[in-house]
């Protein structure tokens, strides 16, 4: 054991004491006794920033609290700025004095990241020091460290994964209960997995720009969250559910980033995933990350992807390594570096199968022309079933899925289905993962 006594000394600040902030705080504390044998270090939190010192934050002491950024800035006794505000300013003009002077990062700030990320890397380098993201993405899970030290004998070819708990919560509900989207989301937000607006998150934002940080650091080129193509899981219904089911295949949110031979494809949308994938069990509010390395072949990390203490272990893991660079002057190596400058396709150049849900009329022939428009666009079809609609209706409904296609190709099929007559609506457009 460390000898407590004579324990080098690594003070820390936090900035933003809210949900992940107050809970690095009391892992922090927890730890205490054990940090000197983990990091060689005495480890405290010196100092917390806040917009209010008039609020009660039960269990921290006052003293440390402050309003004054600069208070922290200026102080050389903290050698470690944890970031847990949010949002890209102040946090990005904090972020980037610290680091000019000297002292070590550790973020949770995905927006932040996702847009600024590279400019705030080669900043911390430029100065010898440290940023480091863990619990950027999926939160207690780790993927950020293994991306660029346990899998970088790896040409990583894949990075997929459900890095949304909120959305994988509805559809898990939606799956299992037969629930609508409106009553899976109102429990979401009961629990406290949803926001009260949630559209970051319904709409695959959040995930995004998840997925923009990831397919950075696993392709060592630079991804920003404009770059991913997203899109939400509103539309989703349970008959979608239900009929994906029929053919073998769950409904997820999913991310996904390749590395394929023309350019990077990074994108967010409902896929159908076949039931036997590992992430097709992923229920609930839990999180997963499924890598493909040339070398390891297929991993997957699994785990709770927000929350308290599940972020809180991500930060402190990141606190530990810093501790541990500055204890051995070797702060500013573990960056990594976008050293290759690859293009994001766009998502009307990338390859994918399809599911549609269409309706049309109940009359000789229409299937005929369904699969002619299909054709001549250069889709195949992989599978299909009529379901008749109700009697006298005059109405069917055409469940296909496609094989592989250029997305653009089936785009330009659908467009000619809205402008004829037999087609009278096209109810699902999703794709499915190959």
């Amino acid at each position: 054991m460390s000898d407590k006594k004579n324990c080098p000394e690594v003070k820390v600040a936090i900035l933003g004491i809210g949900t992940v902030g107050g809970g690095t705080y009391k892992l922090i504390s927890r730890q205490a006794e054990e940090l000197p044998d983990k990091t060689g270090a005495c480890v405290s939190v010196k100092k917390v920033l806040v917009r209010n010192l008039n609020k009660e934050r039960p269990g921290i002491p006052k003293e440390i609290l402050t309003d004054d950024w600069n208070s922290i800035l200026q102080d050389e006794e903290i050698r470690v700025v944890i970031e847990l505000m949010g949002g890209i300013e102040p946090a990005k003009t904090y972020i980037s004095e610290a680091l000019k002077a000297g002292k070590q990062v550790v973020t949770a700030n995905k927006d932040l990241l996702a847009e600024y990320g590279e400019e705030l890397t080669e900043l911390a380098t430029e100065n010898g020091c440290d940023l480091m993201f863990e619990a950027a993405v999926a939160g207690g899970i780790p993927i950020i460290r293994p991306l660029k030290n346990s899998l970088v004998g790896n040409h990583i070819t894949e990075v997929m994964g459900i890095v949304n708990g909120t959305t994988n919560f509805i559809l898990t509900k939606m799956s299992q209960e037969g629930l609508d989207y409106e009553t899976a989301l109102a429990q979401a937000t009961e629990l406290g997995y949803a926001e009260a607006d949630p559209t970051a998150d319904v709409e695959g934002l959040d995930a995004g720009r998840k997925m923009a940080i990831m397919a950075s650091v696993a392709f060592h080129s630079r991804v920003v969250s404009s770059d991913v193509y997203t899109e939400g899981i509103t539309a989703i219904t349970p008959k979608d559910i239900r009929y994906a089911k029929e053919f073998g295949y769950e409904i997820k949110l999913l991310g996904l980033a390749r590395h394929v031979a023309d350019g990077i494809e990074v994108k967010v949308h409902p896929m159908l995933i076949p039931s036997t994938h590992p992430l097709a069990t992923v229920s609930d509010a839990f999180n997963a990350v499924f890598v493909h390395g040339d070398a390891v072949d297929d991993t997957m990390f699994y785990g709770r992807g927000a929350g308290e203490f599940p972020t809180a272990s991500a930060v402190l893991g990141d606190v530990v390594d810093e501790v541990r660079h500055i204890l051995g002057n070797s702060t500013g190596h573990c960056n990594g570096s976008f050293y290759k400058t690859v293009p994001v396709k766009d998502i009307g150049d990338t390859e994918c199968r399809f599911f549609l849900r269409i309706q049309v009329e109940d009359k000789p022939g229409v299937l005929a022309g369904i699969c002619s428009v299909l054709g001549n666009n250069g889709v195949s079809i992989a599978q299909v079933v009529q379901k008749k609609k109700t009697r006298g209706a005059g109405g069917a409904e055409l469940v296909i899925i496609t094989d592989s296609v250029i997305e653009k190709h089936f785009q330009d099929a659908l467009t000619i289905f809205k402008s004829m007559s037999m087609v009278r609506k096209i109810s699902s457009v999703i794709r499915v993962y190959e």
